[in-house]
């Protein structure tokens, strides 16, 4: 089983779209087939994200369903310990925390639609960044 870092546009996406590659990664999430690596601080992250006003409009989802859903989620989550900070290491300072999730966790790769974002930092760690449609490709195979 693989264990990835889920990027909070991954998260965000999944919710905006049932046919997409992001709903289809928590999918497997939900099948036990990928266990998400997270950190409290990138788990608030998506909490914040997903509560936001147009977030909430695009999904139509209550606090409560959201709420529902982040319970779902933390429960199929594996919690990391981010015992160095490796900052700085990417041009956006939000990034650092998923970044962090994922070399402190030893994940398999990072999910991300942002893929520049994470790119060359990732390669000095041996880290593989995916899109969500290549990690769903990977798992078909």
């Amino acid at each position: 089983m693989k264990r990835v870092v889920l990027d909070t546009s991954v998260v965000a996406t999944a919710l905006r779209s049932a046919s997409g590659a992001g709903n289809a990664v928590l999918r497997l999430v939900a099948h036990q087939k990928l266990i998400p690596l997270v950190t409290p601080a990138l788990f608030l992250e998506y909490e914040d994200v997903l509560k936001r006003p147009e977030q909430r409009i695009v999904t139509g989802l209550s606090l409560d369903e959201i709420d529902q859903f982040l319970a779902a989620l933390a429960s199929a989550c594996e919690p990391v310990e981010t015992h160095f900070q490796w900052r700085p290491q990417l041009r956006d300072a939000a990034d650092e925390m998923v970044f962090e999730t994922a070399i402190n966790g030893r994940a398999d790769a990072l999910v991300t639609y942002n893929i520049k974002d994470f790119a060359s930092a990732a390669s000095r760690f041996g880290l593989r960044v995916l899109l969500p449609g290549a990690l769903l490709k990977e798992m078909r195979s």
